[in-house]
């Protein structure tokens, strides 16, 4: 019983983790207003989970150029949101009696 709770916890941070990181980059992609707090929070929450791997100024890949934000918040964000799930899904089956 406790293993499959603890399993269902690492999952759902997971995926949490990954959403932040989706919705992160969505949030670039449309260019929202960053003065606007729920959008601030989910650009910080965002920085704050991409431990660095997979940060939008200094991370996996770097683009330069015209629209160089917007291509790194998709590439890194979108890898980092990935392996989260990728990561969760493996961690839970480790877990799970």
């Amino acid at each position: 019983m406790a293993r499959t709770r603890a399993a269902q916890v690492v999952w759902i941070v997971c995926v949490v983790c990954a959403l932040v990181l989706a919705l992160g980059a969505l949030l670039i992609a449309i260019d929202a207003n960053r003065d606007n707090g729920l959008v601030s929070f989910v650009l910080s929450t965002a920085d704050k989970v991409d431990l660095g791997v997979f940060s939008r100024k200094e991370g996996i890949r770097q683009f330069d150029g015209s629209n160089a934000d917007l291509k790194n918040a998709l590439f890194n964000w979108g890898l980092g949101a990935i392996v989260y799930l990728v990561a969760g899904r493996i961690l839970d089956r480790l877990i799970r009696p």
